[in-house]
């Protein structure tokens, strides 16, 4: 590198948006400048999502650096963050207007989690593969039906739109902006410098958090639970979870559903698939171990379990997640 290399990043900041979509990119960008010695240069500015320059955020008050009555400037990158209260969406205008009239200028955009709810009322979305917080991907979808929901990716690239899932998700799709305009290397040594992966990748499902969120209060339904996740290869039929609940399997079976959402065997398969994949991008163990480890009786079984619930069988998995040890 010869020459500094400038590039200008607007994160759009909308009323109670979540600080860390904000903070995040911008820790991640900012970081070019001190890894590349001042070389590669991110022009970081926040522009509020309204006509006044004091943004209201989710516990706290910021000064953006441009609001939507500012002259047109040159934006390579614009990234909308999220707000818990994203039901706002529907009611900014002048916001709407501003992005049809600069996106078609600007080399990439999209969002932070919620953010993807004023892309789509905008009309930026129809017609486009994009994600948001899995909490919030049924409600996007049901919204704008023309467009393709992945409630499970942590990001997804189409084409000049990115967005990204959940709050520190916009730190992963940063990381691999980065990339796409650097390199690995770069954008490695930002992760390192973050204390975050570089290799959670787009499309790299967020499980964790569906496991999460099954989980249930009910005592008896939660301590079954964990005791699943420490016995995954153990038989963990329904029979056998009853009475580790002390419980019948008809009332274990209600009790179940009305505290997680879904069966026993559902919770049962995720938690399997869940711990299939730590291995999977973790590690080299061959596919008939990783199977036997998690509780499928074989490969196969494994297989048809990754295609339910990721879209991709084992192999393919290894192939796009693996990251060797250095």
């Amino acid at each position: 590198m010869t020459s500094k290399q400038t590039r200008t990043i607007v994160i759009a900041i909308p009323p109670k948006a979540q600080p860390l979509d904000v903070s995040g990119p911008l820790a991640a960008f900012r970081e070019a400048y001190r890894q590349t010695h001042g070389e590669i240069e991110y022009d970081v500015r926040t522009l509020a999502a309204g006509h006044d320059r004091q943004v209201e955020m989710d516990g706290m008050t910021i000064v953006a650096d441009h609001t939507l009555d500012d002259p047109r400037f040159p934006i390579d990158t614009l990234l909308i963050a999220g707000t818990h209260d994203y039901q706002q969406a529907f009611e900014m205008a002048a916001f709407h207007a501003w992005l049809r009239r600069h996106t078609p200028d600007i080399r990439r955009y999209g969002s932070v989690c919620t953010g993807a709810f004023f892309l789509g009322a905008a009309g930026l979305l129809d017609g486009r593969r994009v994600t948001t917080h899995w909490q919030q991907a049924e409600e996007l979808a049901a919204r704008y039906p023309q467009a393709e929901v992945f409630a499970d990716s942590i990001y997804v690239q189409d084409g000049a739109l990115c967005t990204s899932a959940g709050i520190t998700a916009g730190i992963d799709l940063s990381l691999k902006l980065i990339e796409d305009d650097y390199g690995r290397e770069l954008a490695l040594k930002i992760a390192r410098r973050l204390v975050v992966f570089l290799r959670r990748p787009g499309g790299q499902s967020q499980f964790s958090a569906h496991l999460a969120a099954q989980m249930a209060t009910e005592s008896r339904i939660e301590s079954v639970q964990h005791w699943i996740l420490a016995h995954l290869a153990q038989d963990l039929s329904l029979p056998v979870l009853a009475e580790q609940a002390a419980m019948s399997v008809r009332n274990f079976s209600r009790l179940f559903r009305r505290e997680t959402g879904g069966t026993a065997a559902d919770f049962v398969e995720l938690a399997r698939v869940e711990a299939a994949r730590r291995l999977l991008e973790d590690s080299e163990t061959q596919l008939q171990r990783i199977a036997s480890q998690c509780g499928f009786s074989n490969v196969d079984l494994m297989r048809r379990a990754f295609i339910r619930r990721v879209g991709i069988n084992p192999s393919d998995y290894r192939q796009r997640f693996y990251t060797q040890a250095t």
